[in-house]
């Protein structure tokens, strides 16, 4: 009985969200709910479903974004997406249905992404986005820390890198994706030097220096960053890696092919 009734609800949200968008000239609805397509059919501004599938090829987009983030993070993230992709401009608004609730968020330049963060359902990649939000947001132990996550082709980043320590992970078969890993993740995060991280989720090691010559890279990259952006950068252009990194400041950037896809701050009030 009770998933009928649900059903009904979100129908009645979204089709109350097309009418309150069109009122206030809002570009966009966004469901924060895995919901089937005729669900919105008959609303004409561009929807994006949030789930765990991904397809942006029709006028119904579905994203998938971290498990677990508050409202407030995933509809930051959800604003990067529309500007990445031209669906709404600076200053301009959508309207998100949750399973109870309608809301408005307009979006802002601050979210800077370009095309490649939201090109694929990555699973290891949302997770350990997730693990960077927490530890930017919370800190560790009232420490506001700094870390990097590198994440795939694992033989060519061991190849460009070796340990500062002892590695804590050798022997053990730690994957981002286990919901108990997470606490032992941010414990290794107050180490110098980087996660890496297979393509499944498994962690291989952590403390890891990058061997790197920023020189011979010519990275194009934004003035002011720190040598743990610019490591990440580099690492992720000499190789197919993503990497993911994080600052005293609560900044996160990801990396691919030697460059920035995504910028954020969770402390930030975009």
């Amino acid at each position: 009985m009770g998933k009928p009734m649900a059903g009904t609800t979100i129908k009645v949200l979204i089709r109350t969200a097309g009418k309150l968008a069109s009122e206030l000239g809002s570009k966009a609805i966004v469901v924060l709910q895995d919901v089937p397509e005729e669900y919105v059919e008959d609303i004409d501004l561009p929807v994006v479903i949030v789930g765990s599938s991904f397809d942006i090829s029709g006028k119904i987009k579905r994203i998938p974004i971290p498990q677990n983030l508050d409202v407030e993070n995933t509809l930051n993230l959800i604003s990067a997406f529309l500007l990445e992709h031209e669906l709404l401009r600076d200053e301009e608004s959508f309207v998100y249905v949750s399973q109870h609730s309608i809301g408005i968020k307009a979006v802002k330049k601050g979210l800077m992404t370009v095309r490649g963060f939201f090109s694929s359902a990555q699973t290891v990649l949302q997770k350990v986005l997730e693990i960077a939000i927490e530890l930017s947001v919370e800190g560790r132990e009232g420490i506001k820390l700094g870390t990097l996550f590198v994440i795939g082709d694992v033989k060519n980043v061991l190849k460009h890198s070796h340990q500062l320590i002892p590695n804590p992970f050798k022997g053990h078969k730690i994957n981002v994706l286990d919901k108990k890993s997470k606490e032992i993740i941010k414990e290794f995060a107050l180490l110098d030097g980087a996660f890496v991280i297979g393509s499944t989720g498994r962690i291989l090691s952590a403390g890891r220096y990058l061997d790197i010559d920023f020189k011979k890279l010519n990275l194009m990259l934004p003035p002011g960053l720190g040598s743990r952006h610019i490591a990440a950068a580099g690492i992720s252009k000499l190789t197919k890696a993503v990497s993911v990194s994080l600052s005293e400041s609560g900044t996160i950037r990801v990396f691919k092919n030697g460059v920035m896809i995504l910028e954020y701050n969770p402390r930030i009030k975009y």
